[in-house]
């Protein structure tokens, strides 16, 4: 635990709160750092299966601190060189959920703005409650939301995608559904629970084959389509071969519960 980012161990759910209420929950330099080492540690870590990534407060992430931005236009480049590292650090954190061998789960109770709006996009799933709001308004005060557009685009029909990148208005958390953008939408005092429950459904499976799976839904999903088939072939044929298919594929057919090790 940080003084940014609180963390709990529950059952094999590693809940990430986001705790930085007097700047919104911003993705500020130090945010970044604390949840890129928190999810690097996360990926190693067995006693964690699956990761919710939730906030204190009424905002999720107010996206990337404009204090912290503003502050380097007084760098000798403008603050050029700031802008890129601080470009570059998002995405690896962004990168690293993607790429991160655990499910993330984003909670979202509040507003999730520009990279918290990213952020959400960027989750394999995200649960909002009936009062979070969506938005990507950087066109608003001259700053297009580029970097938020590509998991924005990724996830999100481009109709409203670009609706929401040309407007910079803010969307109601039903709006976040019909666009699926977020899973499901639930009554603020039941966001935790179902959170948790989705979590807690998902680590019960083997962990080896979650792995395989997300690995492969992502790298496919840029695949031309033919080769897509071809790719998703060679890793089932691997994941067939691996102990937990066997012994799941077994234990279905005994109609018993199956005893996973969560190795290949």
């Amino acid at each position: 635990m940080t003084g940014l980012l609180q963390t709990a161990l529950v059952g094999g759910v590693l809940r990430l709160t986001l705790s930085d209420a007097a700047t919104r929950n911003s993705l500020s330099e130090a945010m970044m750092s604390a949840l890129t080492a928190t999810l690097e540690g996360a990926a190693t870590d067995k006693a964690v299966r699956v990761i919710v990534l939730a906030a204190e407060g009424p905002a999720f992430s107010s996206g990337h601190n404009l204090k912290e931005i503003t502050a380097h236009r007084a760098d000798a480049d403008k603050g050029a060189a700031y802008f890129a590292s601080l470009f570059d650090a998002c995405a690896k954190l962004m990168l690293g959920i993607v790429h991160h061998p655990k499910p993330v789960i984003a909670e979202v109770a509040g507003l999730a703005s520009a990279a918290g709006c990213q952020l959400v996009a960027t989750c394999d799933l995200a649960i909002a409650a009936e009062g979070a709001r969506f938005c990507t308004p950087g066109v608003n005060i001259g700053l297009f939301c580029s970097t938020p557009m590509v998991a924005l685009s990724r996830n999100v029909p481009s109709k409203h995608a670009m609706e929401m990148l040309l407007t910079g208005d803010i969307f109601e958390a039903q709006d976040a559904l019909r666009f699926g953008l977020v899973n499901r939408v639930v009554p603020a005092g039941e966001l935790t629970a179902t959170a948790t429950a989705i979590a807690t459904k998902i680590a019960s499976k083997s962990m080896v084959t979650v792995r395989t799976g997300k690995q492969a839904f992502y790298r496919q999903r840029d695949l031309p389509l033919a080769e897509a088939y071809a790719y998703t072939a060679r890793v089932m044929t691997e994941n067939l071969l691996m102990r937990d298919a066997e012994e799941g594929i077994a234990a279905f057919i005994a109609k018993r519960p199956p005893n996973w090790t969560d190795e290949r």
